[in-house]
């Protein structure tokens, strides 16, 4: 590749970033190097010269390792050396034409990165079509379920004409849709309050092997039930996927309009019938109380119907949810009540939360002092579903769209483990739902480059074990000689199953070095390995699979080498410890963020610092590590490690994205962008500071999350005269349009707003400090960058 587009393109055709490109030989030299040993992989990373082999790979017979260019290969003997475990194999019948000018793609150095579309053996197999499922909570006012049935109207619109597509509506209880009749509409309705087995949803649908057990049916011939056994379409599974999950090019009949409609009778009754039901929920809720809304119980029914109508096949249930589970299982909690009345609630309804809104959904101070009564139940509750649908291979897109909280921190970890979209809004009118939602179903092959039901590999090299991986995958427990003793995220195990994923999606694998001690014999071989390998299924439902194999050299740093300083990243390294801490602050009650990053801090500039002991003014960082300390400074007040003035919610919906975005998007999440536009330049990078506040000057801030358009007072001035309709003043428009593109490229859509750009600017002003006349000033007690790396100067130069 060219330096040009190394630059441009950090990560190259392996989508992997690592914290260390040149790795310690020891445990005890590793642990000196305070950055974790870890990689940033972005599994099917598009790439334009990524090959594709139209057959299945070759593999080591003891570690599984495919062939790739760094194994040693004698065409004599035909026969090819395992770079990974030294084991050698042959080649079969098929390959007796190689040589030395004459070599498959996997051998070629420069194709580390190989792709492979895996051939199906049945000459009448046809490819499985992309499934959605989509669950539409109706306890909302009428112009919310309104926006949520156009946006679900277009997207299946979108949706490829193969598409299998079903419906399940919920408010106070759960509604099933049976789309396949044509002359009546059929419902199955489910308590809200009870928590069903997936065995008692299959019975009640008619899917399970004792027909129906006591589920209610709405609609059809009145008076007229149905008979065990008696299900349209033949035996099971396929008389589920006839009877609720009907093609996309009938299925978009759904939700339109009676008007837009060419069809028979019998199916604009169906529509008619169906749609009247879509209303808002009628269940009655009591004057100054919360709807009943059974969230849990929805999401269980729906992936109990998946999973007996195509398990094991890539597929999307689809949630659009407008408020906080008070219903059943998956519970929302509020504040912490007296014991007496706590007691009564879960006796006498199944830990349903307080209806009373006046009663506030629980904050991040109740889970601290674990005072939210039916938070862990819930999480409890949604891990067990996750790993029924880890185990079908389905995945959770959450679109939640409410003023109110509405339970992504209990939901989170099924979202994770399914690999799941989730998206965060104030409304279904909102741009940032509408938008995002449009994006997955309009393009979701181009755009997001959505797959299916995938699992990974990792092999290393002898002495590299693996700790566990942070992001959206789920451990498949598949021990080996690589698997680490201590464990982070989805650990022991060397193989992850990754139900949903996309282009962008990128994990965190973290690494240990076994090896204490030299070798003897000092037969070192100055290279290590890592291969993983993703088998996944596209959005066509051709089944394919990535191969990556990376190189690294091991270094000996009982000294601080140069090789090792030169092999730091620090972008990488800022993302690592960004999703360590998250990971850290969720799993250990007692751990104390900001102090932690600051003692990694010292400890790291004390290592790899240039200075004089005692001696402050001497310090100096070589410029590989230059960037480090601001990218903590930030992190230390970003929304990922001060979760004060925002819920549960937005910080579990903060934490997945940090833990699934590449590192380029992660970085900005936690230092964002601020790019400067004035008469006098042309648009240049800002300092993050108040500093680059001006009058004359308008400033674009990205944060990922949202993209802020801040005027200085004068161009505020002429904003508000006008100018901006004149065309000689392009200022004015330039932002807007850079703002356009960035929205354009990202998932989810993020948020253009005129504020909350002083909360991300150093505050370099404040009011307990002299400031020059007419500069911005931020009421804050934070300390200043400035302030911040004179305190680490002194601390790292300190004699122990």
């Amino acid at each position: 590749m060219s330096t040009e587009m190394a630059n441009t393109d950090p990560e190259g055709i392996d989508g992997v970033r690592m914290t260390w490109n040149a790795w310690p030989r020891t445990k005890v030299e590793a642990s000196k190097c305070v950055i974790p040993i870890a990689a940033s992989i972005s599994p099917i990373r598009p790439h334009p010269h990524i090959p594709t082999n139209p057959y299945a790979p070759l593999r080591c017979k003891t570690c599984s390792a495919v062939l790739n260019p760094f194994c040693r290969v004698d065409f004599s003997a035909l026969i090819w050396i395992c770079p990974l475990c030294f084991q050698r194999n042959h080649f079969p019948h098929h390959f007796s034409g190689i040589s030395e000018t004459n070599v498959p793609a996997e051998l070629y150095p420069q194709y580390t990165t190989i792709e492979y579309t895996l051939p199906t053996h049945d000459v009448h197999h046809t490819l499985p079509p992309p499934v959605y499922v989509f669950v539409l909570d109706t306890c909302m006012i009428e112009e919310e379920l309104g926006f949520a049935k156009s946006a679900l109207q277009q997207a299946l619109e979108f949706l490829p004409e193969n598409a299998l597509v079903g419906f399940v509506s919920f408010g106070t209880q759960v509604q099933v849709h049976e789309l396949g009749y044509a002359d009546m509409s059929k419902v199955y309705v489910f308590r809200g309050s009870k928590e069903m087995t997936k065995d008692q949803v299959l019975d009640q649908l008619g899917l399970g092997g004792g027909g129906f057990a006591g589920g209610r049916r709405v609609g059809g011939v009145p008076g007229q039930g149905f008979q065990k056994g008696a299900i349209q379409g033949g035996g099971f599974p396929n008389s589920g996927v006839s009877r609720f999950l009907l093609p996309a090019s009938e299925g978009a009949y759904i939700i339109h309009s009676i008007q837009t409609i060419h069809c028979n009778l019998m199916l604009i009754e169906v529509i008619i019938q169906l749609l009247e039901e879509l209303g808002t929920d009628q269940w009655p809720v009591a004057p100054g109380n919360r709807s009943l809304r059974c969230t849990g119980v929805a999401l269980s029914v729906a992936a109990g119907l998946l999973g007996a109508c195509l398990p094991g096949t890539g597929a999307r249930m689809v949630a659009l949810v407008g408020g906080p589970c008070t219903e059943g299982p998956g519970s929302v909690s509020s504040l912490a009540m007296s014991p007496a009345i706590k007691y009564y609630k879960i006796l006498v309804a199944n830990a349903i939360i307080s209806k009373d809104l006046s009663d506030p959904v629980r904050s991040h101070k109740d889970l601290d002092k674990d005072a939210a009564p039916y938070f862990r139940k819930a999480v409890q509750f949604y891990e067990e579903l996750a790993k029924q649908m880890v185990s079908q291979g389905h995945v959770l897109d959450l679109f939640a769209s409410a003023l109110d909280q509405v339970g992504v921190a209990e939901m989170k970890v099924i979202i994770e483990r399914t690999g799941g979209l989730v998206v965060l809004a104030e409304s279904f009118g909102h741009s940032v739902f509408k938008d995002s939602f449009k994006r997955v179903f309009e393009k979701g092959e181009e755009s997001l480059g959505l797959a299916h039901n995938g699992t990974l590999e990792i092999n290393c090299s002898k002495d590299i074990k693996i700790q566990g991986i942070i992001g959206p995958c789920t451990s498949l427990d598949k021990k080996g000689p690589s698997v680490a003793s201590t464990t982070i995220g989805q650990g022991n195990t060397t193989a992850w199953k990754l139900c949903g994923l996309d282009k962008d999606t990128c994990l965190t694998v973290f690494f240990d070095i076994s090896s204490s001690d030299k070798d003897p014999s000092g037969n070192l071989n100055p290279q290590l390995y890592i291969q993983t390998v993703t088998s996944y299924q596209s959005v066509d439902g051709q089944s394919k699979m990535r191969v990556t194999t990376i190189t690294r050299r091991w270094v000996e740093s009982a000294v601080v080498s140069e090789e090792l300083m030169q092999g730091f990243d620090q972008e990488a390294a800022a993302v690592v410890m960004a999703r360590l801490t998250s990971y850290k602050m969720e799993m250990e009650e007692t751990f104390d963020a900001t102090r932690w990053l600051d003692r990694n801090l010292i400890r790291l500039c004390s290592k790899f610092g240039d200075y004089r002991k005692d001696d402050p003014s001497s310090f100096s960082l070589n410029p590989s590590f230059s960037l480090f300390p601001q990218f903590m400074f930030n992190l230390r007040r970003s929304q990922f490690v001060q979760v004060f003035n925002n819920s549960p919610d937005e910080t579990a919906y903060f934490r997945m994205m940090l833990n699934r975005e590449s590192i380029t998007n992660a970085t900005v999440m936690i230092q964002p962008s601020l790019i400067s536009y004035s008469f006098n330049s042309l648009p240049s990078p800002a300092l993050l500071d108040v500093a680059s506040i001006s009058a004359d000057r308008i400033l674009l801030l990205d944060s990922y999350f949202s993209v802020v358009i801040f005027h200085g007072m004068t161009i505020a001035q002429w904003r508000n005269m006008g100018y901006q309709n004149q065309p000689e003043h392009l200022l004015l428009q330039a932002p807007h349009d850079d703002a356009e593109l960035i929205i354009r490229d990202r998932f989810p859509v993020p948020r253009l707003v005129a504020r909350f750009l002083l909360a991300k600017l150093n505050p370099s002003a404040t009011y307990n400090n002299e400031v020059a006349a007419g500069m911005d000033v931020i009421f804050t007690d934070d300390v200043n960058l400035q302030v911040f790396f004179e305190h680490l100067q002194r601390l790292a130069v300190q004699s122990s």
